[in-house]
């Protein structure tokens, strides 16, 4: 009997050592799935095509229906895509085991990211807000109130979260729980510190959210197209798939849309008027100089025979070329930085929520570092620096009360009057 203990042991220690390093050779197949070959050599590309074009044609057609519907709705639309988001990486470093020790754990993750939900479009909506309520004073009344306490809500929110956790902690699940605690807040940077310049973006005028968008859609599509046929020449090591074929053509097919769509888009008023309250109705309003078209003769550098000796450029399409610059150049960056977070969690997708295309966060990635960039460039380099009489209201409805506002009003009046007296 010790004999045959004595062949048994080793053999199952040889079974033992066997599978650890089964296990340990199965990661480069997760990282082929991640991309270990060059598209153009892909033998169930045609397959995989199919499903994403699929998919992306009922994702546009959806987008489409609710730009048209407009601002508020596509506000609505971007919470979703928010809600998506933090669900798929709450469960990307999510334990069931653990969770199962800890009751209400992930019901705190999501206090965390409605409170934060709360600050940020309060911020951002309560303009439009009060702009809404004007016409009804008990509305005005409480909604005023309700803005001026935003912060201290928001802050005793974030507080109960915090003495919650504290109060939740559990011996042996200490570095469990921080980690979480600690992955929680960078999600809520990810999503509601970039995902808010969206939002910002929809009520300057829906053009300063669709462009940009639409811009990373054709440059996605575009790689995609010209890798699928002509990649050859990898670009970058964190995402074996993208090839310098796909980026170059990408890139040029970008820039071009970018400087022809902005001619198009620029001529709806429904796109460039800015939403000032929370209201569905049609906006009609000066689009301003940038949308308003300049003619510029071709005579000098076309034949006389060509039917076209002039054409009309508006002044936002310099704007366009520059944010199509940035979406074809620096924003597939926010692809690659996933690509590389992807790989360090050994995951080839974020989640599996649209056909062919992976999670949500799979298709935000570059949208993003482009949000933030088209709010920033549009507050530098497009919003009139000066002062205006729509900002100085703004600030009036949201700081004073309103007995101030009526003490404004009459010591207005009064300067005015003095002012007409002296100039008669």
């Amino acid at each position: 009997m010790q004999k045959d203990t004595s062949t048994n042991a080793p053999s199952s220690t040889g079974a033992k050592i066997r599978h650890r390093k089964r296990s340990t050779e199965a990661v480069p197949e997760v990282t082929k799935a991640n991309g270990g070959q060059l598209l153009v050599d892909d033998k169930s590309k045609y397959k995989s095509m199919l499903i994403r074009a699929y998919s992306s044609i009922w994702m546009i057609g959806g987008f489409a229906l609710i730009i048209y519907m407009g601002h508020l709705y596509i506000t609505a639309m971007v919470v979703v895509i928010q809600i998506f988001m933090a669900k798929e990486l709450f469960n990307l470093l999510r334990r069931a085991h653990e969770d199962r020790q800890l009751p209400g754990f992930r019901l705190l993750n999501w206090h965390f990211f409605f409170t934060a939900m709360l600050f940020v479009y309060g911020r951002i909506l309560s303009p439009r807000l009060v702009n809404t309520v004007t016409s009804d004073m008990v509305l005005y009344r409480l909604v005023s109130s309700l803005i001026k306490y935003h912060m201290v809500i928001c802050y005793a929110l974030y507080i109960s979260g915090f003495m919650w956790f504290i109060l939740t902690l559990k011996k042996k699940m200490y570095k469990y729980q921080f980690g979480q605690y600690a992955w929680t807040h960078m999600i809520l940077i990810v999503v509601f510190g970039q995902s808010s310049f969206t939002v910002a973006s929809i009520f300057e005028g829906i053009f300063w959210f669709l462009l940009p968008a639409t811009l990373i859609v054709i440059n996605d599509i575009a790689a995609y197209i010209f890798g699928f046929f002509f990649g050859r020449t990898p670009l970058i090591k964190l995402s074996p798939k993208k090839t310098w074929e796909g980026f170059i053509g990408a890139s040029i097919s970008t820039i071009i849309s970018a400087f022809l769509l902005a001619n198009v888009m620029g001529r709806s008023k429904w796109l460039t008027c800015p939403r000032k309250d929370l209201t569905t109705g049609w906006l009609d309003c000066d689009p301003g100089p940038l949308f308003k078209p300049d003619p510029y003769s071709l005579s000098g550098w076309i034949p006389h025979w060509f039917p076209w000796q002039e054409i009309t450029i508006l002044p936002v399409q310099g704007h366009a070329v520059c944010l199509g610059l940035f979406a074809s150049i620096i924003a597939p960056f926010g692809g690659f930085f996933a690509s590389g977070f992807k790989r360090a969690f050994k995951i080839k997708d974020f989640g599996d929520s649209i056909p062919g295309h992976g999670g949500i966060t799979d298709r935000m990635d570059c949208q993003m570092v482009m949000a933030v960039f088209a709010y920033i460039y549009h507050q530098s380099f497009v919003v009139p620096q000066s002062l205006s009489v729509e900002m100085i209201l703004d600030q009036i409805f949201m700081n004073l009360s309103f007995d101030e506002q009526q003490a404004l009003y009459r010591r207005l009046g009064e300067i005015l009057q003095q002012g007409f007296q002296s100039h008669s």
